[in-house]
C-alpha cells in the first residue's frame, strides 16, 4: 500500500515517526539545501525549517486592504452583484441541502488570476519576493483560489480530506512548485485551520480517492488513506499570515464549528521551466479524467495537460515550458 512504503520512507528520515516531537530544530540540520533556493529574503533558519518541514509561515505579509478588497469581491460574486466570468464557483453538498444561497452555501471560487481584484494578490510584489525562494525567477501563477468555509452543517463536510496537492498538477518537478495560502479571517482550530503533517513532503505522491465519508464529500476533495493516526501541526493564524508549502506535504483542514466563516486566499506558483508530463496509467489518472469531464460539461474539449494551460499566468520573469 502506498501508506505503507511512505511510512518506510518516514522512519528512514526521521527515526520511529510516531514517536516525533514536531517542534521547529528537531530534526538534524544538513548544510545543504534541497527545497529553497540562495537569496536574501529567508534566513538559514527558516530555510532550514522549510527543507525539514515542508512549510514555512511568514507572518503579517499581506496588507489589511488588500485583504479586505479581496473579501468584498468574493462575497459580491456570490450575491450576484459582480459576475464570475470563467472563475468557477464550488459549493457545499450539505448546505445545498438546507437552501442556503450566497456566502453561505459556496466554499471556493476557483482560477481567479485574471480577476483585476484578486489577482492583486496573486502578483503581490511582496510575496512573489517570497515564492521566488522556491521557484526561482520566472514564476507561473498555475492553481489560484478563495477559500471559503462556511458554518458546517452538522455534516462535517467543511473539512477537507488530508492530501497532497501535487495529485492535481501536471507539471513537474515538484520541488519547483509552491503553494501559498493567506489567512483572510482569522484562522483556529474552531473553524478549522490547515493541519499539516510535517516533513511528509520528503515522501512519494501517494493515490488519492474520494473518502467514504456518511455525508459525502464534496467535489473534487480527493485524499490520501491511512494517515488518520500520524501526528498533525494545526496552523493557526492571522489575517495576512501566509504558509508556504511543498506540493508533498500532506495537509488537510478541520471543520468549522463556529457560527462566522473561515476564508483564505491561495494561489500554486510554478517555475516557469517546469514541464508538463502524461498521467495516463498514473494514480493521477483519476483526477485528469474527472477534470475532462468537468470542463467537456462547460463546453470545453480539453484534456489535462490543457486545462492547466488554461488556467495559468506569468506572474513574474520569463515564460518558458509551462
Amino acid at each position: 500500500m502506498d501508506s505503507e512504503r511512505l511510512s518506510v520512507i518516514f522512519r528512514h528520515l526521521h527515526g520511529n515517526v510516531h514517536n516525533w516531537n514536531i517542534m521547529p530544530g528537531v530534526v538534524a540540520a544538513t548544510n545543504s539545501f534541497r527545497y529553497t533556493l540562495d537569496g536574501p529574503m529567508l534566513s538559514w533558519d527558516q530555510r532550514q525549517f522549510y527543507e525539514d518541514n515542508g512549510y514555512l509561515i511568514i507572518t503579517q505579509l499581506i496588507e489589511p486592504q488588500l485583504l479586505h478588497e479581496c473579501r468584498e469581491r468574493f462575497v459580491d460574486i456570490c450575491e450576484g452583484r459582480f459576475p464570475k466570468g470563467e472563475m468557477t464557483l464550488m459549493k457545499d453538498i450539505s448546505l445545498l441541502k438546507l437552501g442556503v444561497s450566497g456566502e453561505f452555501l459556496y466554499n471556493k471560487l476557483q482560477d481567479i488570476v485574471w480577476d483585476d481584484v484578486l489577482s492583486k494578490y496573486i502578483l503581490h510584489d511582496g510575496l512573489l519576493d517570497y515564492v521566488q525562494c522556491f521557484t526561482g525567477p520566472n514564476i507561473m501563477a498555475m492553481h489560484s483560489m478563495l477559500i471559503n468555509k462556511p458554518p458546517d452543517s452538522g455534516k462535517m463536510t467543511s473539512q477537507h480530506p488530508l492530501h497532497q496537492d501535487l495529485h492535481y498538477f501536471a507539471f513537474r518537478p515538484a520541488d519547483r512548485i509552491v503553494a501559498s495560502w493567506t489567512a483572510i479571517d482569522r484562522v483556529t482550530v474552531d473553524n478549522g485551520c490547515l493541519e499539516v503533517i510535517p516533513g511528509s513532503h520528503k515522501g512519494i505522491l501517494l493515490r488519492h480517492e474520494y473518502p467514504r465519508w456518511e455525508n459525502g464529500v464534496n467535489k473534487a476533495f480527493h485524499g490520501v488513506q491511512g494517515f488518520d493516526h500520524y501526528p498533525r501541526i494545526p496552523l493557526e493564524m492571522e489575517p495576512g499570515d501566509t504558509v508556504f508549502f511543498h506540493p508533498l506535504l500532506i495537509h488537510g483542514s478541520g471543520v468549522n464549528s463556529t457560527k462566522g466563516f473561515r476564508k483564505a486566499i491561495s494561489c500554486h506558483y510554478a517555475d516557469s521551466a517546469c514541464e508538463y508530463i502524461e498521467v495516463r496509467g498514473t494514480s493521477q489518472e483519476n483526477i485528469a479524467n474527472e477534470v475532462s469531464a468537468l470542463a467537456k460539461r462547460r463546453g470545453y474539449d480539453m484534456d489535462f495537460r490543457a486545462f492547466w494551460e488554461f488556467r495559468c499566468r506569468l506572474a513574474r520573469g520569463v515564460r518558458l515550458n509551462l
